[in-house]
């Protein structure tokens, strides 16, 4: 009977998905061109930086943002600080506490007279369209979605008919102020990135840039901005309704007033950078640095051909390493050629240490599958492998205290992507090292000629890694792949990979044998 069921419900399924699936995007559309703002050496963000800019001419000035309050405090202190303008642009961009509280900020400063330009990736917006509805509907707010699904209540409908499109997304990350100061890294706006998750936090690292290096990302945020694949958002979401935006500010205060939120944001200004903030001691470290990005056109590209392609613009930028190459990753699928690549160099003699997520920690099962064919290749090349534990964040408090505190996690995923070559050159951004980064989405990120960064990646991996990841390596003796936890009580060793039980084991097993690699 439930089978009959099922074949009458087909032809009403299929008719319902061919209904919903017939939706479009809107042919004619006025994108009303805008750019950064130049004139802004006379706001107080360039007044108060001019004299280090002018010590440090031809220079960026470089902050790295490696706690997760930290990297909260810097974008809240910047929008608060805007005078002119804010430029934000985010792959996902969540509607909970973080979330809110940074689009309150936003909307604070437009309130002040700041323009403000939100460019969001449309894939993981669900539930956020009345929010954006209102900030759009701001007269100094105008909301962007960049390759938005034209069925915004039903959205496989759009990857059932047109998955070559939407299956490219815009993963880049950056929040710039008045033109002045950027944030570029890996970090999304969302609890999980900000500290703010009782469940799950994220190891993550942007930086805070100062310097001509802020007026390439703002080039490139034109460029996203002006393209052809950001849809203004009223071109595609129905206008708010009466009241709405009151309803929303009302949220907004009731948010701040929850327990939760209190304890968050207390938490947010006991921040190390607030303190240094105040007290008017931030150190850059001042270096050369340039942007590398994808073009926007990468998303409506048939051909690699078609658009110039951020991944050898990176290796230029790097160089060839002679002695080193440190490669952090959450999701890292070489593929053939890379694994090529990274083995001849190890044969040669450099250094290559790569950290990655363990199965244990990463978040996407069939990344860790896509990973886990090369392993044994690279170490027999000679490559160090470290896997994350799903346990590497600080120690947590009991469970109860937990539920009452959202500022610390109870679980740790790696999400920072950084690379250094020799010790000499440091790239944080948006970039992982698999072939979805590679070839579908768009990426973003910032090329530092820093020894004194590179170094601290190094001496990170030297020092602080070994306690925190797994070693993978090849057992003497009969080649078996196996894992090293390295603690107080000395040398732990799996055969299997630790912290995972054996069902996930073998989906993975079985997700490895899926021709899907090209997706990762």
């Amino acid at each position: 009977m439930r089978s009959l069921l099922r074949l009458r419900l087909l032809p009403a399924l299929a008719l319902s998905l061919w209904v919903c699936g017939c939706a479009v995007l809107p042919a004619a559309v006025e994108r009303p061109p805008s750019h950064a703002l130049t004139s802004t050496d006379d706001t107080q963000l360039g007044r108060e930086l001019a004299p280090e800019l002018a010590a440090h001419p031809g220079r960026s000035g470089i902050l790295p943002l490696v706690e997760p309050e930290d990297a909260f405090a810097a974008r809240v202190v910047l929008a608060h600080a805007a005078e002119r303008s804010l430029d934000l642009q985010y792959y996902i961009w969540r509607g909970d506490t973080t979330g809110q509280l940074l689009f309150e900020a936003a909307w604070s400063a437009a309130e002040r007279g700041v323009r403000v330009r939100i460019l969001v990736d449309d894939n993981n917006t669900p539930g956020l369209d009345p929010a954006l509805a209102v900030l759009d509907a701001h007269p100094r707010i105008e909301v962007r979605l960049f390759n938005p699904f034209a069925n915004r209540g039903f959205r496989m409908g759009d990857f059932v008919l047109d998955f070559g499109r939407v299956n490219r997304r815009m993963h880049n990350k950056s929040f710039t102020a008045d033109n002045q100061v950027t944030i570029v890294g890996g970090r999304n706006v969302g609890d999980e990135y900000f500290g703010a998750n009782a469940l799950l936090g994220f190891q993550d690292l942007d930086v805070a840039a100062v310097g001509p290096v802020v007026r390439e990302v703002s080039r490139e945020f034109d460029l996203y901005w002006n393209s052809e694949a950001a849809y203004p958002a009223a071109a595609l979401l129905p206008r708010p309704a009466p009241g709405a935006a009151d309803a929303l500010r009302a949220q907004w205060a009731q948010l701040r007033q929850s327990p939760e939120t209190q304890r968050y944001l207390d938490a947010v200004r006991q921040a190390p950078l607030i303190r240094e903030v105040n007290e008017r001691r931030v150190r850059f470290e001042w270096a050369d640095a340039r942007i590398v990005s994808d073009q926007p056109s990468k998303v409506t590209a048939a051909s690699d051909r078609e658009t110039r392609l951020m991944f050898p613009l990176l290796r230029e930028a790097m160089g060839d390493p002679r002695r080193e190459l440190d490669l952090v990753s959450p999701y890292f699928v070489p593929g053939l050629d890379g694994t090529r690549d990274l083995a001849a160099l190890a044969q040669r003699g450099v250094k290559v240490r790569v950290l990655t997520n363990s199965l244990a920690a990463t978040d996407v099962s069939a990344v860790h599958a896509g990973y886990a064919r090369y392993r044994r290749e690279l170490l027999q090349a000679g490559a160090v492998l470290y896997e994350l534990k799903p346990g590497a964040a600080p120690p947590q408090p009991p469970a109860e205290e937990r539920r009452r505190n959202p500022g610390g996690s109870s679980a740790a995923s790696l999400h920072a992507k950084t690379f250094a070559v020799d010790r000499q050159r440091v790239f944080v951004g948006s970039l992982n090292l698999d072939p979805r980064s590679v070839r579908l989405n768009t990426e973003m990120g910032v090329v530092i000629d820093s020894p004194v960064l590179a170094r601290r990646l190094a001496e990170e991996i030297d020092k602080v890694v070994p306690e925190r990841a797994y070693l993978v390596r090849l057992a003497p003796g009969d080649g078996r792949m196996e894992w090293i936890e390295r603690g107080a009580r000395g040398e732990v060793r799996f055969a299997t990979e630790p912290g995972a039980g054996a069902l996930r084991r073998l989906w993975v097993d079985f997700l490895s044998l899926l021709p899907i690699e090209w997706l990762l």
